[in-house]
């Protein structure tokens, strides 16, 4: 049985669109790489497609929830993904949202069908999110690094070709899988506080979407979280305010990141003809 249900017919027709996917997981650390697609996909988005969680997952370690809905019945919440597309029209291109949950089975099935969701909307690019734990401190802007498999793109756009060997997640298997269909891809990665990394990060998720829309030029809305993420950076300091060993900890952090901070950023709008430019290229 095909895992992918689509869910609307017929499809959106959408502009050579960018999918934008993120899982929760080893790779999502304080639901940083989730929030910002949940964050993007608020308003205008479309759900389009569900990934069905009985081949993925197994429910002794992915427990399904039990929930009461606004009529007292009973429902069930599975995990799993759901596709959703959200039309730009001011802009040149749409978007694809892809959300869900990493599965603990068949990861190889999974990324082929992540790919067929990108064939079948006509991606132009696919755009992965993560979040790692970092020795940084949560003061500071956190910072995102990106990597792509395609030494024109990791040109056009500053990026990292990977380097990483040893155990990865399901977006890395997603990369993989998308590289041996010259799909152009792309992981961006936030890095997240060790010590405060299991909470939500609205401030981790807000790095996310600025990076995204400052490489494609694409709008995220990003500044729409700038009052939580104060708000989480707040209630941060008032947590460790009686704990001297720690402000002095996050302090030889905060010293650190601004020797090593980056003189400059790359302009903007820059990146985001690069971009556009590569992707024509690829188009042709």
């Amino acid at each position: 049985m095909d895992p992918l249900t689509w869910t609307t017919d017929p499809l959106p027709d959408l502009r050579a669109p960018i999918l934008v996917a993120a899982f929760e997981g080893l790779f999502d650390v304080g639901r940083a790489a989730t929030g910002a697609v949940e964050a993007l996909s608020e308003g205008a988005a479309v759900e389009v497609a569900h990934i069905d969680s009985d081949p993925f997952f197994d429910f002794t370690e992915q427990r399904p929830i039990a929930r009461i809905d606004h009529d007292g019945a009973r429902v069930i919440h599975w995990p799993g993904s759901r596709v959703y597309c959200l039309p730009l029209p001011e802009r040149s291109r749409d978007l694809v949202l892809v959300e869900g949950v990493e599965p603990h089975l068949l990861w190889r099935t999974f990324s082929d069908t992540i790919a067929t969701i990108a064939e079948r909307l006509g991606a132009a690019m696919v755009v992965t999110l993560g979040a790692m734990i970092a020795e940084v401190p949560h003061t500071r802007p956190l910072g995102v690094t990106g990597s792509t498999a395609d030494p024109q793109l990791a040109d056009a756009l500053r990026l990292d070709q990977p380097s990483y060997e040893g155990p990865t997640g399901v977006v890395g298997v997603i990369q993989e899988r998308l590289a041996r269909d010259n799909m152009p891809a792309v992981s961006l990665r936030v890095r997240v506080p060790h010590y405060v990394s299991g909470s939500p990060n609205p401030k981790a998720s807000r790095s996310l979407l600025e990076r995204f829309e400052r490489v494609s030029g694409l709008p995220t809305r990003w500044s729409d979280l700038d009052e939580e993420a104060r708000d989480w950076e707040g209630r941060v300091n008032r947590a460790m305010a009686d704990d001297d060993d720690m402000i002095r900890y996050v302090g030889q952090l905060e010293e650190r990141f601004d020797r090593q901070a980056a003189s400059s950023l790359p302009n903007a709008d820059d990146l985001a003809a690069e971009f556009e430019r590569f992707l024509r290229q690829h188009d042709d």
